[in-house]
Parts: C-alpha cells; structure tokens; sequence
C-alpha cells in the first residue's frame, strides 16, 4: 500500500507554529520580493485569493479583511519539512521525498488497520511539529494522490480509497485533475471522448497508449491499482545549482552588487 502525506496549507502552517495568533485568521505567504501567492489558509481561501495571484492584485480585498500577509521563509520550511520526514521514517523506512511538503510511503504485510497507522502518522506529526497533515492511502500512488485529495475534505485526515466505491470516486475526478496529467495530455484525452478518471481506468490499453503513449499506459494501470509508478528512494541529482535573489528595485551602487553576488556564490557553495 502507497501512502501520500502532505501538509496542509504547508508555508502558512510553519508559520501559524511560531505565530499562533495567526489562527482562524486569513494568512498568505508570498513569494520572494513579495511577489505572488504561494500559500493560503483556509480562512484566505474563502474570500476567493486564489494560488499564485499576484499581491498587487488582492492586496485590497486582503487589507478589507485584516488579513495577515507574510513573506516566504524557505529556510524555517525546508526545516520543519526535514523534521517532518524524519518521524517519517520511525513508520517505515521507505519514504520518497516527492516535495517540501510532500512524501510517499510504501507498507506492506497486513494492511487491515491501515487507517489506523495513518492517525497515527497524523498525530505524530501535528503532536511533534505542530502541522496538521492529510494521510491518503492507495494501492498505487497515483490513488493515493486521489485519497489524500479526499482526506483534507473530511474531519479526521486520512483516507484510505479502498475502504470507498472506487468507480465512483474515479468517476468525480475530471481528467486534468490528475496527478501528472497536464493541458496536452487532458487535452488529447478530450478528443477521444475521455473526461474522467473512470473512463479512463475503463478505456483499452491500446487505445491510450497511441494517444498518450506510455503515459496513458501507465495512468491506466495506477488507476487499476496495479503500482506502474516505482517510489523514489533516492532523488535524481541535481543538474545544476542555482542561488539567486532579485533586488526588487534598482541598484546604482556597486558595493551592494559586490555583496549580493558574493552572498549567492557563498548559498551557491553550500548546495554544491
């Protein structure tokens, strides 16, 4: 059994930890330079800030509800991701770190209480670091992707689809809602009258894979419960190293440019 724990709401949740007065509040994180959107509470949620919304654009409907706007901390983030994997890791010792705020397990052997064992990872969690998480459970992680989507719907967090009518959970889930499917491949899928995740579970496999190639294969099979999506020990290494802030207005002085490029070459240096 696949297991997807992500974080709710993650930036804002790491900072909700060390502000908690920011509770049932409307909270946003930007991005560097205070650009865009980049996390929102539920509370922000509601009042239609939508992910990636440029600040200029909603600063005025944020300040009308007192709104609390924070910039990003990714060091506070990365850290309490790490601390995060690392209770992980007491649960099995098979984690795919997929993102910041994302890992994949695998268990197996018995899986009778497995909605158990995902409180148990969700409490662990919020009693050692203070973020609440969603716990989905699948026999592929393509399924588990679409359970953790339905534990953050429902009071406890955690999911396990198998305990649900499969079909009709597939039969929800539009298409571009899936996980790895993009604009092309929604797209493709579209012109042969394939709008959902059952309808795609239920198409031939030949008929998917001269559309979608070996990805509609592979969509298929995962939405079958057949695991065609390996976890990830051990992440690819990175290709290249990139260490860069912009400024956020103009720079006439030359010192200041000596010193910001010293101190990206010095982060630049510790990633290497």
């Amino acid at each position: 059994m696949f297991c997807l724990v992500d974080g709710n709401n993650f930036y804002v949740s790491c900072e909700r930890v060390f502000n908690p007065s920011f509770h049932n509040k409307p909270v946003v994180v930007l991005s560097n330079n205070d650009g865009c959107v980049v996390s929102r509470s539920n509370e922000a949620k509601a009042i239609g800030i939508k992910m990636g919304q440029p600040y200029f654009k909603c600063k005025q409907v944020l300040t009308y509800h007192n709104a609390i706007v924070c910039s990003s901390n990714y060091t506070l983030y990365a850290d309490i991701s790490t601390r995060i994997v690392d209770i992980l890791k007491t649960f099995t010792p098979d984690v795919e770190v997929y993102s910041i705020d994302e890992s994949f397990l695998y268990f197996s052997g018995n899986m009778k209480a497995i909605t158990q064992l995902g409180l148990s990872i969700k409490q662990s969690i919020f009693k050692k670091t203070g973020i609440p998480v969603g716990v989905g459970f699948g026999k592929s992680k393509t399924l588990a992707k679409i359970a953790n989507h339905m534990a953050k719907k429902i009071t406890t967090g955690v999911v396990n689809i198998h305990d649900y009518d499969e079909n009709k959970v597939l039969k929800t889930i539009s298409s571009n809602q899936l996980w790895g499917v993009g604009n092309g491949f929604s797209t493709r899928l579209r012109q042969k009258n394939i709008h959902n995740a059952l309808q795609i579970k239920k198409t031939t496999l030949k008929l998917l894979k001269a559309c979608c190639h070996v990805h509609g294969e592979r969509l298929k099979l995962e939405l079958m419960g057949i695991s065609a999506i390996p976890l990830k020990l051990t992440p690819d290494p990175n290709k290249s190293i990139l260490s860069s802030k912009s400024f956020g207005k103009k720079i006439n002085n030359i010192d200041q440019l000596k010193g910001a490029l010293a101190q990206n070459i010095a982060r630049a240096a510790e990633k290497l």
